[in-house]
């Protein structure tokens, strides 16, 4: 699973990476070492004309959804059951985006103790975790838009720590990802897979990662 990453590069630096047309307003950016579900998550999508930057809240609310609590249950899909599943089938075909992060944590368990471990590719690249969003709206109006990370097997250096990691889109294939009139999930399915072993630099971080509360570029040192 994925549960807490990391986002840190420039405003700048993503415009260009992502090749931004239109985005939220540079004064409402912030980094952040320590994201966390529920959060406001940045992310791009396609609206058939434009590929915009902006913030979604991390937990999946589907639109028939009765209340926006299922959103907590809903920060990850798997990568293998997205076409089956009620809560992610629309989704899939229809509102695909990129989540935007520079790495992400995951915990390895030693014992009854669990060591946190942070994730990321080792030429320091901002990247984009292949993932879904929707809309959804209470009976009283509230309008929340939502997404949720898209998740794998873990590749073999990521499988030293955890049997699961998030989707990884190799940057020739996020025009495809974001591209709002492509419905064959056949082929979206063959973009769902591991990043190499070989791109990732993964290494042991403070256990201070541990509550969201604490949120600094401390939390990305290197320990051990």
């Amino acid at each position: 699973m994925c549960g807490r990453f990391t986002l840190f590069s420039t405003y700048e630096t993503l415009i260009k990476r992502f090749g931004i047309e239109a985005a939220i307003a540079e004064e409402d950016y912030e980094v952040s070492y320590n994201i966390a579900p529920s959060q406001q998550v940045l992310a791009v999508i396609n609206d058939g004309s434009k590929k915009r930057l902006g913030y979604l809240r991390w937990g999946f609310i589907p639109s028939w959804a009765k209340d926006e609590s299922i959103g907590y249950k809903m920060i990850n899909a798997r990568a293998e059951s997205l076409s089956e599943k009620r809560s992610f089938k629309n989704a899939y075909q229809k509102h695909r985006c990129l989540i935007v992060a520079n790495a992400f944590y995951e915990w390895r368990k030693a014992g009854e103790e669990k060591r946190p471990f942070c994730i990321k590719l080792k030429s320091d690249e901002p990247f984009g975790f292949a993932g879904l969003w929707e809309s959804w709206r209470s009976q009283e109006g509230k309008l929340i838009h939502s997404c949720t990370i898209i998740t794998t097997k873990a590749n073999e250096a990521v499988s030293s720590v955890h049997e699961r990691m998030p989707v990884i889109l190799k940057q020739e294939d996020e025009k495809l990802w974001l591209d709002p009139g492509l419905h064959d999930t056949n082929l979206l399915d063959k973009l769902l897979t591991p990043c190499q072993s070989g791109m990732m630099d993964i290494f042991e971080v403070s256990k201070e990662v541990n509550s969201p509360k604490n949120n600094s570029a401390n939390l990305i040192e290197r320990i051990g």
